[in-house]
């Protein structure tokens, strides 16, 4: 027997070392959380509860009252068990769409409105994702934040069949809303207007342009958003500060903020954000070092 015992030895080495390359079970969620995020591991994903959610509130958010009233009664609805759309929020960078979606969580967690927030390269495993959230009770919102897809991308159709395309029934208690900077998420070619044909001045596009809208036509509601002029720049950057503790909008930080988007090459919410941030920033820190400048 002991002439074995080398061989058994090596065996249980190699066993142990086969289970440690084996993918982990997948840990079941943390459902006393208010928001999740998909990821991986060793090929098994999961929902990984994200701590501390970013909080903003829809007060915050100025110049898209119009989107933020939209939203706003399709997610009231969604809640409280009555029928809604997915939504696909698009438009200029930083101009809210990403925010106004987080920003859903303050408003009607307490109604029980949950996130999951899943990456472009994950949508692969939505059929994975439904089927954990289906049974659940609470309302989930699948949140697809900056989507866009090249030609083949595998969550394309994926998608599709979440939104609109399947045999199965889709689940109540799940919607999805995406942003992205272009309407039709797929890019376009100037050699696939060719295929548009004029008969009898009717325009019939080709079916490749057809393809690529359809995947926004499963979005039930769209939604808009544009980049700031000067005016609306300025107030939010004004506000902005106010909420880090500076009142006084004077002359010094008008200029200041003109000269951060000037920089920037943008007056969005975003931009706006920033500059106050910096600006309120380095006022505390020339405060604290008795500076005169600000």
């Amino acid at each position: 027997m002991s002439d074995f015992n080398p061989l058994i030895s090596r065996a249980e080495a190699l066993l142990l070392r086969l289970e440690s390359m084996l993918p982990a079970s997948p840990s079941l969620p943390d459902w006393s959380a208010v928001a999740w995020r998909w990821q991986h591991n060793k090929g098994h994903g999961y929902l990984e509860a994200i701590s501390h959610p970013h909080q903003i509130k829809l007060d915050d958010l100025h110049n898209i009252d119009q989107q933020k009233a939209e939203i706003v009664r399709n997610t009231a609805q969604f809640v409280q068990g009555y029928t809604a759309n997915n939504v696909l929020l698009t438009g200029a960078r930083g101009t809210g769409k990403s925010s106004v979606v987080k920003a859903l969580l303050s408003q009607f967690s307490t109604e029980g409105l949950r996130i999951v927030e899943v990456d472009k390269q994950d949508l692969t495993d939505l059929p994975q994702i439904t089927a954990l959230l289906r049974a659940r009770a609470e309302r989930f919102i699948v949140f697809c934040d900056d989507l866009s897809f090249e030609a083949g991308d595998s969550g394309y159709k994926a998608l599709k069949v979440v939104l609109d395309g399947s045999m199965a029934v889709t689940a109540d208690n799940i919607l999805v809303y995406a942003t992205s900077n272009r309407r039709h998420l797929l890019p376009e070619f100037m050699a696939e207007s060719l295929e548009t044909q004029h008969l009898g001045g009717e325009i019939r596009p080709g079916d490749t342009i057809e393809e690529k809208t359809s995947l926004s036509d499963r979005f039930g509601m769209w939604l808009s958003f544009y980049s700031f002029d000067q005016d609306e720049y300025l107030a939010v950057a004004a506000q902005w500060l106010r909420h880090y503790g500076i009142e006084e909008f004077n002359e010094l930080a008008r200029a200041a903020a003109l000269q951060w988007s000037h920089t920037r090459g943008s007056r969005s919410g975003r931009s706006a954000y920033q500059f106050a941030r910096d600006y309120a920033g380095r006022k505390m820190l020339a405060n604290s070092n008795n500076d005169k400048r600000f």
